[in-house]
C-alpha cells in the first residue's frame, strides 16, 4: 500500500490551500477552525447510562474508545486535541500513563516511602482538571496541586507546614469542606515523614510538589494507587469518561533498565532520559553546643540538673516574645532556632534505613530532585532495548494493570502519543500481553504514532539519529516481546517481526516536515503498509528546536483517521 500524504491547515494558516491529498485521487475536504473545547464529559453516551443506573454495553464500548499511551509533560500539550477528538466521536478515553519514573521529588518520595513513580499520572490528573474561570475554588484547587514548593530545602519544610496547617495563601477560595478533606491526606503524608525520620535520614522537601504528596498520603491512607488516583480525580472533577491508568497496578516500586546497541547498560529512568544534576542529600540536624538537638530544650553541660537554663551567650538569638522580664526562658520553637546542618557521606546515604530494601542498587537509592531536560549530552550508541529490574538490578516481566488490557479490548483506536519513546511509551508496551492485545484486538482498527516534533537524548546518538521507521520499529519491538521473549525478535527484509508484520501494531503515522524532525522513510513505511500522514506545525522557538503541533490540525487529522463524525 502506498503511503499516504494528508496536508491539513487550519483558516489561520491562508497561504496553504485547503485540500487533501489521498493517493492519485483529489479529495476537497472544507475545513472549518477548530476550538479545542475543554474536557467536559461525552454526552451522547455516557450520562444515558449513568441516569438509568445501568452499565454502558461491552458493544457500545468497544467502538466507542480511545486508549492513549502516553508519558507526562509531553503529552500535556495535547490533551485538549486527545478530549475534543473523543467529545466529537461521543466516546471515552483513556491514558495509559507509566509508573517507571525515578526523577525529580519523586525520587524522594519513592526513597523514603517505596511506592510507583507518580509523578506522571499526577501530571495527567491536574493537567485534566476542566477550565471554569467562573470558579475561583476549581482554579485554586488546580493550583493547589500544580505548585511546588521552594527549591531552597528549609523553607520548603517551612511552607509545607503552612500547607498542611491552612495558613498557606493556597488555600484561598477553596471552601471549607474540601480544604478539611484535602488537609486530612496531607496530614497523612505528614504524619508517615515524621514516623521514618532518623539520625541518617530526613525527608527532603526540595522543589517537592504539592500533588504528588497528596497522592502519596492518599495511597497510604487506602492502601491503593488506584483508590488515590480516584479520589484526586473525584476531588478536582476530572471528567469521568476520561482515565488515568497506571500501566502497572502496584504499591511497590517498579524501576526500568535500557541496553545500548555498543553493550553499555544504563539504570533508572532519569538516567536515561535526563541524568540529574549533583544534588545533596536532605539536611540532617546536628548537635548544638552543650549536646542538643534543634527541637529539644537546650541543656547546659551540668546536665539535667540545670535543664531550664540556657547559655547566656546564646539568650540574643532567642526572639523576644519567648523571655520572661526575669530573664527566664518559657520555651523555645523550632522555627526560631538556627538551622544546623550537615551533608551525609556517599557511605552514610546508601546505609541510611530508607524505603530501600538492603543490597538494593546504589543508583536507585540516590536523589534525583534536580535534572536538566535539555543540554543533555548525547548517548554513546542507540538504545535498543528497555526492561524492568528488581531492587538488586535482575530483570523481570511485571504483568500489566488488567485495566490497561481491559481498554485496548474496548478500543477502537489505540494512540502512541509524543514523549520520550524508551522512557514513556515503551515501558507501557513491553508488560506481559500489551502488545498481544494490541496485535488481537479485533476493534482495534486504527494504530496511530504521532511523530515527535524533535529528537532527544532517547532517540539522539552520536550520527545515528532515529527516523521515523525506527521508531515504529521500536514500539514495535516492544509490543512483540511483550509476548514472551526477552530479546527483540528480529525484523527481516520485509519488516516482519518474529512472523508478525510491523502494521500489526502501527497502522498510522502523523508527522511534521521542518528543521529539527525525524526522517520520514514514507516509501518505506508504505512497503510495510503503514499509511504516513503529514500535517502542519509550527517551529519551536524554545529550547529543543523542531517543530510543535498545531491542535487544530492534529485533532482534524485524528478524526480523518479513525473515521466520520459521530
Amino acid at each position: 500500500m502506498n503511503p499516504t500524504e494528508l496536508s491539513i491547515v487550519s483558516h489561520h494558516q491562508p497561504h496553504i490551500p485547503h485540500h487533501v491529498h489521498l493517493t492519485s485521487r483529489r479529495l476537497i475536504l472544507p475545513l472549518q477552525p477548530v476550538i479545542l473545547a475543554s474536557r467536559t464529559k461525552c454526552p451522547s453516551f455516557q450520562p444515558k447510562f449513568e441516569a438509568e443506573g445501568r452499565s454502558k454495553p461491552a458493544s457500545t464500548m468497544s467502538k466507542r474508545h480511545i486508549v492513549v499511551f502516553s508519558g507526562g509533560s509531553a503529552a500535556n500539550n495535547l490533551v485538549d486535541v486527545f478530549g475534543k477528538v473523543a467529545e466529537d466521536k461521543g466516546c471515552s478515553l483513556s491514558y495509559v500513563i507509566p509508573i517507571s519514573d525515578n526523577g525529580g521529588s519523586s525520587s524522594e518520595l519513592i526513597r523514603v516511602f517505596g511506592g510507583p513513580g507518580i509523578g506522571d499520572v499526577r501530571s495527567r490528573l491536574v493537567r485534566l482538571i476542566p477550565e471554569d474561570h467562573s470558579s475561583p475554588e476549581t482554579t485554586a484547587i488546580k493550583t493547589l496541586f500544580n505548585h511546588r514548593l521552594s527549591p531552597d530545602s528549609s523553607l520548603a519544610r517551612i511552607e509545607w507546614l503552612d500547607i498542611v496547617e491552612s495558613r498557606h495563601v493556597l488555600w484561598t477560595s477553596i471552601s471549607s469542606e474540601k480544604r478539611e478533606l484535602i488537609r486530612s491526606l496531607f496530614n497523612t503524608i505528614n504524619l508517615e515523614i515524621v514516623k521514618r525520620l532518623r539520625p541518617t535520614s530526613s525527608f527532603n522537601f526540595q522543589s517537592a510538589s504539592v500533588g504528588n504528596l497528596f497522592l502519596t498520603g492518599a495511597r497510604l491512607f487506602t492502601g491503593s494507587f488506584e483508590s488515590a488516583i480516584y479520589l484526586l480525580g473525584a476531588i478536582t472533577g476530572v471528567p469521568s469518561n476520561i482515565n488515568v491508568i497506571p500501566a502497572i497496578n502496584s504499591n511497590f516500586s517498579h524501576h526500568i533498565s535500557a541496553g545500548l546497541e555498543d553493550g553499555t547498560q544504563i539504570t533508572g529512568q532519569n538516567a536515561i532520559s535526563h541524568p540529574s544534576a549533583p544534588s545533596a542529600p536532605p539536611p540532617i540536624p546536628t548537635p548544638f553546643p552543650g549536646g542538643t538537638r534543634i527541637g529539644t530544650p537546650m541543656l547546659s553541660e551540668a546536665g539535667s540538673e540545670h535543664e531550664n537554663e540556657i547559655d547566656p551567650g546564646r539568650v540574643s538569638e532567642i526572639p523576644t516574645q519567648h523571655k520572661q522580664q526575669e530573664g527566664e526562658i518559657i520555651s523555645i520553637s523550632p522555627k526560631t532556632l538556627p538551622l544546623h546542618t550537615r551533608t551525609l557521606s556517599d557511605h552514610d546515604t546508601f546505609e541510611a534505613e530508607d524505603a530501600n530494601l538492603p543490597g538494593s542498587l546504589p543508583t536507585l537509592r540516590t536523589q534525583n530532585i534536580t535534572f536538566a531536560k535539555s543540554h543533555t549530552e548525547d548517548l554513546p550508541s542507540r538504545i535498543s532495548r528497555i526492561w524492568y529490574i528488581n531492587p538488586y538490578g535482575q530483570e523481570i516481566r511485571p504483568a500489566a494493570n488488567p485495566k490497561v488490557l481491559a481498554s485496548i479490548e474496548e478500543a477502537s483506536a489505540v494512540v502512541y502519543s509524543i514523549g520520550s519513546l524508551w522512557t514513556s511509551i515503551v515501558p507501557c508496551l513491553v508488560l506481559r500481553d500489551v502488545g498481544g492485545r494490541i496485535r488481537a484486538a479485533r476493534g482495534v482498527k486504527y494504530k496511530i504514532l504521532i511523530l515527535n516534533g524533535s529528537l532527544d537524548r532517547e532517540t539522539r546518538a552520536v550520527g545515528m539519529d532515529f527516523t521515523a521507521k525506527d521508531f515504529v520499529g521500536a514500539i514495535a519491538d516492544a509490543c512483540a516481546s511483550s509476548s514472551g521473549g526477552r530479546v527483540p525478535p528480529a525484523v527481516d527484509s520485509k519488516g516482519r517481526v518474529g512472523g508478525e508484520s510491523w502494521k500489526d501494531y502501527v497502522s498510522h503515522v502523523i508527522h511534521l516536515q521542518g528543521d529539527g524532525t525525524p526522517r520520514v522513510e514514507k516509501e518505506e513505511l508504505g512497503r510495510l503498509g503503514i499509511e504516513c500522514v503529514r500535517i502542519y506545525g509550527r517551529k519551536n522557538e524554545g529550547e529543543g528546536g523542531g517543530m510543535i503541533y498545531d491542535g487544530t490540525a492534529l485533532g482534524q487529522a485524528l478524526e480523518a483517521i479513525i473515521g466520520g463524525a459521530k
